[in-house]
């Protein structure tokens, strides 16, 4: 017999909706997919959230914090407005993906270190993908059937940092700082994905790694600042 969800657990009912979410995409994501996942009558799971829509805003907003997040005061949480998670996902994204090591190194005229201000930018996105990996992954794999979500993902998350850290890589190699690519984009864009792999996807790799996290972190960023760093003659 199913059971319900105690009151007290909704943190349950949002990691088990991101995993089912992760696991089949938006669109053949169901309500009853949920509940057979928690193990509870597909009934318990409107007790929380009045439908599909409203249940994946949630997990939208709490999934990285799930086991701190408190019950809302009202339940069943509304279906949002149209266009409401698609502004809360622009929000979040222009909040929290706000690099402020990096835009001032864009302001920056003269650098007097440049392997502590590489640094600091690498260390400052990569813990910014690790804080929010569930939502990225989330994002990343409900894009391809909700299209209204991945044009402000791609354009607001991935195109803008993207953006930016082919300008500070382009500006660093002219002053002869870091080393000069042929596709200063390509270069970005291999130091952005080696960055999201180990911060995100690598929580996911079908075949895991069993790494310690500071010990990735480190050792990504060291094995980053040699790749750019200026070739000697």
């Amino acid at each position: 017999m199913a059971r319900s969800i105690p009151k007290d657990r909704f943190h349950e009912l949002i990691a088990a909706a991101s995993a089912v979410f992760l696991d089949q995409g938006y669109r053949r994501t169901q309500v009853a997919d949920v509940a057979a996942r928690l193990g509870v009558a597909k009934g318990s799971i409107y007790t929380y959230v009045e439908s599909k829509e409203a249940l994946f805003d949630c997990v939208l907003r709490y999934a990285d914090h799930a086991e701190s997040i408190e019950l809302p005061e009202r339940l069943p949480v509304r279906t949002p407005l149209p266009g409401a998670t698609l502004a809360m996902v622009e929000e979040r994204l222009s909040e929290e993906g706000a690099l402020p090591a990096l835009a001032a190194a864009l302001e920056r005229a003269r650098v007097a270190d440049i392997e502590a201000e590489f640094e600091a930018i690498l260390s400052e996105v990569y813990d910014a993908l690790a804080q929010r990996r569930t939502a990225i992954k989330l994002l990343d794999r409900c894009a391809a059937d909700y299209p209204e979500l991945a044009k402000h993902w791609y354009r607001a998350g991935r195109e803008g940092t993207l953006s930016l850290l082919t300008r500070y890589l382009d500006d660093r190699a002219r002053r002869g700082r870091l080393r000069r690519f042929e596709d200063g984009a390509v270069a970005a864009r291999t130091l952005l994905e080696t960055l999201v792999f180990w911060a995100v996807h690598r929580h996911w790799d079908p075949s895991p790694q069993s790494v310690d996290e500071d010990s990735a972190k480190r050792t990504v960023l060291a094995f980053l600042l040699a790749a750019y760093k200026k070739e000697s003659k």
